[in-house]
């Protein structure tokens, strides 16, 4: 076994030790209190306290799974969410050793100044303020070391969680999640993936002047540093006290961001957190800045979610069930189907009320989607239970997270009109094939998957 490859094998056993301990004895504290009586908010603060210490790959996931409904329980969600604050940054010494495996001895004369303190850190890497030789303003994403290694120890754990939650309460079926979720997190690994998914954010809305798309800077990225254009914005949260009109217009560039794309592409962004998009001029648009987690749909799946949207709309049951097995979904009776009808109507009933609303009206952010999610699981532990396809995850995570944002803002707007635009008179789901083919194919990119 070569050195390298060693040391590969050494910190994945590292890792595999780590991780199996600390979440490993969550589940074992989880059992007992099943058999013997216990609590479950303490355990669930167990288990958050044992990843947030896990710096890389496992507190991601955590921090997703707690923005699915259900994927976990209550108590377990409450505490991950927690951990959607920012990592603790590496130091100079780790970033100029980490720069220099990247681009070479040489890598400070490749730029115009380099700032070695980091101006966000997440957990997988962080973010660097830099300059180019010409004077432009960059942002270079570093990622941690080892983090290849951290991924596959991490992911082969994964499954505990979903199967702590599946022995509690099997009315969900999570097995196709831990699937999808670990193919997109080994996905964010690949920054030159990141870098083409860019790109083809910046052909898809290269008609929107109020949605700003860095450009990628090639000679200055590799596979695990990626050097884009520094996009000057304030957090979208300083707005929250603005003018209804500029929070309206915030929101609509948000909902345009997300929904073109993948009504006319099949491509959504699925990491809505807040930290990857922030507000540019005095709320003029936004700009989006990370691109490592984006899914690549089939144009069937599309088709699909215009199916459904259209189906409640008009009352069409046979579009409905249509949709839902467009989407993946089997087997469903029909109490299962006005079980997932329950959710639907919740995530579409924006879309489908012609006039100018918030979101969900009354309803507060942290609580969004909670009581639709109750009465879904309670139905479900009575008709279920219910496998959720894997490409399901994160169009559900995505708008929700998105919805979360509009709730934020208090955006007041009608989103009925503004989705029966973005999907066009015209749609169809050879229109979407065509376009996501020539779109992918000028990015680099391979076909849904």
């Amino acid at each position: 076994m070569r050195d390298d490859e060693a040391n590969r094998f050494t910190a994945r056993a590292a890792r595999y030790a780590r991780v199996g301990v600390n979440v490993g004895g969550v589940a074992a504290r989880l059992a007992a209190g099943r058999i013997f009586g216990g609590n479950g908010a303490d355990n669930a603060a167990s288990l958050a306290a044992a990843l947030g210490s896990l710096k890389g790959p496992l507190m991601k996931v955590a921090q997703l799974i707690s923005t699915i409904p259900e994927a976990l329980p209550p108590h377990y969600v409450e505490e991950l969410q927690k951990l959607q604050s920012e990592a603790p940054p590496m130091g100079a010494a780790f970033v100029k050793r980490r720069m220099q495996a990247e681009l070479g001895a040489d890598w400070r004369e490749r730029f115009g100044s380099f700032d070695l303190a980091p101006a966000a850190a997440a957990s997988l890497g962080q973010v660097h303020r830099a300059t180019a030789k010409d004077g432009r303003a960059l942002a270079c994403k570093l990622q941690y070391p080892d983090m290849a290694s951290a991924v596959e120890a991490d992911l082969a754990q994964l499954e505990m969680l979903f199967a702590i939650h599946r022995r509690m309460d099997p009315a969900i079926d999570t097995s196709e999640m831990a699937q999808e979720v670990g193919a997109r997190i080994r996905e964010e690994l690949d920054y030159r993936r990141e870098a083409k998914h860019a790109a083809l954010y910046g052909l898809m809305l290269a008609d929107r002047g109020d949605v700003r798309v860095p450009g990628v800077v090639s000679d200055l990225s590799t596979g695990r540093l990626l050097t884009m254009d520094w996009l000057e914005g304030a957090r979208l949260l300083t707005f929250k006290t603005a003018d209804q009109e500029t929070r309206n217009r915030i929101c609509n560039a948000m909902f345009h961001a997300w929904w073109l794309p993948y009504s006319r592409y099949g491509v959504i962004h699925g990491d809505p957190h807040l930290g990857n998009y922030n507000a540019f001029g005095a709320g003029d648009g936004i700009n989006l800045l990370d691109y490592g987690c984006v899914r690549i749909f089939p144009a069937s799946f599309v088709g699909g979610g215009v199916d459904l949207y259209r189906g409640l709309l008009h009352g069409d049951a046979a579009r409905i069930v249509h949709a839902y097995e467009s989407w993946g979904f089997r087997s469903l009776s029909k109490d299962l189907i006005e079980v997932l009808n329950i959710w639907a109507r919740f995530i579409y009933g924006p879309l489908l009320d012609d006039r100018v609303r918030s979101i969900a009206d009354g309803v507060e952010p942290g609580k969004y989607g909670r009581r639709e999610a109750f009465l879904v699981h309670k139905a479900l532990k009575e008709k279920g239970p219910v496998k959720v396809p894997r490409e399901f995850v994160f169009m559900d995570r995505a708008a929700i997270g998105l919805g979360g944002v509009f709730l934020h803002l208090d955006a007041r707007l009608n989103f009925h009109r503004l989705f029966e635009a973005a999907i066009g008179d015209g749609f169809s789901v050879a229109g979407v094939a065509e376009r996501q083919s020539a779109a992918l194919a000028q990015a680099g990119l391979s076909a849904a998957g």
